[in-house]
């Protein structure tokens, strides 16, 4: 007979929160599929916001051309918000809002669901109690707008803010060094953090107001050692300015402490990532202790959330990405003193483009299976003793505590981006170098590539949204504006305005902002009219590839009798997903080429500008939206407007039934996940020079 929890006598541990990252086109269609989500099993919701909404856009804005419901549902008022989570049973689901700058041109509702107003809150938010939910919005440049609009839509239905629960990631270091998708400088942004930091104390004392995520620092090409110390480096820079502020009395600071939460990575190295865990729980209960003085044992919990990797999904042989997030699931939750309190799966095909409902089913049945088929939850932790496991650990505690020492002689998270940014540009270099070389195997793309022919492709395997989306959105947005009252929100664009200036705390001008009808595009306009916008750095500058294929490569450049090839690295739209485009720039200028790269979220008329100047040989365009088709024969189209006559290359997630529309436009090559080898790719460069030339020389 097959042992059960009921023959042996064993109870087991309540499973984690089960969540699948999703959200697109609109509220009314991402609403289907979260019930739909929530009927199968799933005990939490992690809704993507698309780009404009993250970085601070009404979908009108010139900026958010092709961008609009791509990458995530757009919001832009708190309407939005109520549809989106119509009909979602009230107090069984626990939401993740993944919502970071605030979105741009060409992203509205892609990648995440777009937030413009209180009345995409609203219907995103629907017949959903707010004081019978635990919602975490993950959003980080925006965090304090849409906390306004939570709060303003929870006052609507009669939910003080003090009976709010829920989180906001909040974390916009990693958004510098990562995911790109910030707004203001360092300092002011910190302050933002801040300001929601001291109200939520005051306020809301059951919402958690910062998220760390070290999960994007991993996906920019952390080892674990990075992973480890750049995220307690963030959280002690805020942690460290809430205390220097003296809003928050000394004796009260703990419960600050333990409102801080994590959200991170775990890749396919899952031994080394369990040990990571076990040390990231151990230096957290560490610090509190000891810089802090916390001597309550629940704040001193480290309490953390996970998606695993996305960095390590294959377009070769995508089926093989299944057994790699099952193994990388085990990392956080084999451990039961290091166990994620939820998880969220990526589906197998996430590479390819943007996954169905069916392939959200897969990842869920997998957390599923784990937890209610294998008695894993029925033990206490199973690596409690282990002199493997313990020496593995007190190694990644002593390394991370080395790099964490050394951020901080920088003068913290915040003070040290620069430098962040270049050491992860270099461990990515770093990745790449050993997959090309060999030396790290990759089964499928630089290993056993025998394949037969998948049944898992074909016609519908890649859900596409809607292109109609942006105008409707658009057209929307322009009749809720008509109906406000206009001096109400004219009045609070004001008042945010001034507390933005005088340094007082922006989260209650940014609530009545919210109530009297304001969108996300104007509380980003208002506070970019005082903060300023930044441009991170690049971090191509300290990096290395250090490549012997480069290096032929090189040889070959200086062979060339006009000289080394002048490569224009364009990153258009709002996306701020860099690696690919850094690394490219890396690769061409250890193969002897000259590279121009400004970084990211450029717009086309930048673009074309930036080639008119520069007189490029070759233009490299890196977008990971799903705006490409948008995008890209717009840019070739005013390219070849100005005189420009340089090859177009294109980079990205790119499905197979797209590329001919591509070429078709006059995009000369198109390289997708798949294309791994650098020294190609710089060959094919080098070689599109050498034409574009010869082209130039018969004119």
């Amino acid at each position: 007979m097959t042992a059960t929890p009921a023959t042996t006598g064993r109870t087991p541990d309540r499973p984690w929160m089960m969540r699948t990252y999703s959200g697109h086109s609109t509220a009314e269609a991402s609403n289907r599929l979260y019930r739909t989500n929530l009927a199968k099993g799933q005990t939490g919701l992690s809704i993507a916001f698309d780009l404009p909404t993250q970085t601070g856009y009404d979908p009108d804005a010139p900026q958010c051309t092709g961008e609009v419901g791509k990458v995530g549902v757009p919001v832009a008022h708190i309407g939005h918000f109520r549809t989106l989570l119509d009909q979602i049973p009230p107090g069984e689901m626990n939401t993740s809002m993944t919502i970071n700058a605030t979105a741009a041109c060409g992203e509205v509702g892609k990648v995440g669901v777009p937030v413009a107003h209180i009345g995409h809150f609203r219907t995103l938010l629907d017949q959903i109690p707010p004081g019978e939910m635990n919602t975490s919005m993950t959003i980080n440049a925006t965090a304090a707008w849409l906390l306004a609009l939570h709060v303003v839509n929870a006052e609507e239905q009669g939910v003080p803010s003090q009976q709010l629960r829920g989180t906001t990631q909040n974390d916009i270091v990693k958004e510098y060094l990562s995911r790109g998708t910030y707004i203001f400088p360092p300092e002011e942004s910190r302050r933002l953090i801040v300001d929601m930091v001291t109200w939520c104390h005051a306020n809301a004392p059951s919402w958690n107001p910062m998220n760390v995520c070290s999960y994007h620092l991993q996906e920019a090409g952390a080892t674990p050692v990075q992973e480890i110390a750049y995220a307690m480096a963030t959280a002690i820079d805020v942690l460290d300015a809430v205390r220097d502020s003296g809003r928050v009395p000394a004796d009260e600071f703990s419960r600050v402490f333990g409102s801080i939460s994590f959200f991170v990575n775990a890749g396919i190295r899952f031994v080394e990532e369990i040990a990571k865990l076990r040390a990231m729980t151990a230096m957290w209960e560490r610090i509190g202790r000891e810089r802090y003085g916390v001597t309550d044992e629940r704040a001193l919990r480290f309490r953390y959330g996970v998606q695993v990797n996305s960095l390590g999904l294959t377009e070769s042989q995508p089926e093989n990405n299944v057994q790699r997030i099952i193994l990388e699931m085990l990392a956080v939750t084999m451990s039961r003193d290091a166990r994620a309190r939820s998880v969220q799966l990526p589906a197998w095909n996430e590479a390819l483009g943007l996954p169905t409902p069916w392939d959200q089913q897969w990842s869920l049945r997998m957390q599923q299976v784990l937890a209610y088929e294998t008695d894993l939850l029925e033990y206490a932790d199973i690596f409690t003793g282990s002199h493997v496991m313990e020496g593995l650990t007190s190694d990644l505690m002593s390394a991370a505590t080395a790099e964490l020492d050394d951020v901080l002689s920088l003068g913290g998270a915040f003070a040290a981006i620069d430098t962040l940014k270049s050491r992860l540009v270099s461990s990515m270099a770093e990745r790449t170098r050993r997959i090309a070389s060999g030396d790290q195997t990759v089964v499928g793309v630089n290993r056993f590539t025998e394949s037969e022919p998948s049944p898992l492709g074909g016609e519908g395997a890649i859900q596409r949204v809607d292109p109609e989306v942006e105008a409707r959105t658009i057209a929307e947005v322009h009749e809720w504006r008509a109906a406000r009252d206009e001096d109400a929100v004219q009045a609070a664009i004001r008042a945010l305005r001034d507390a933005a200036l005088d340094g007082h705390n922006i989260m209650e001008p940014s609530i009545a902002l919210a109530r009297a009808g304001g969108t996300t595009g104007e509380w980003g306009a208002t506070l970019r009219a005082v903060f300023g916008e930044y441009r991170a750095p690049t971090g191509v500058a300290a990096a290395r590839a250090d490549s012997a294929g480069l290096s032929a490569v090189a040889d070959r450049v200086r062979t060339l009798p006009d000289g080394p090839p002048r490569l224009l690295v364009a990153k258009p739209g709002l996306d701020g997903h860099s690696n690919g485009a850094e690394q490219i720039a890396v690769a061409a200028r250890d193969a002897g080429m000259e590279v121009v790269y400004a970084g990211i979220r450029s717009t086309i008329d930048q673009i074309v500008a930036a080639a008119r100047d520069e007189d490029p040989d070759v233009i490299g365009v890196s977008i990971l939206s799903g705006s490409h088709l948008q995008l890209l024969p717009r840019l070739v189209e005013e390219l070849r407007a100005v005189g420009v006559g340089a090859p177009v290359v294109v980079g990205g997630i790119i499905p197979d039934e797209d590329q001919p529309v591509l070429l078709a436009a006059g995009v000369a090559a198109v390289y997708t996940p798949k294309d791994y080898d650098l020294v190609a790719i710089m060959d094919d460069i080098c070689d599109l020079a050498v034409g574009h030339r010869g082209e130039h020389a018969t004119v």
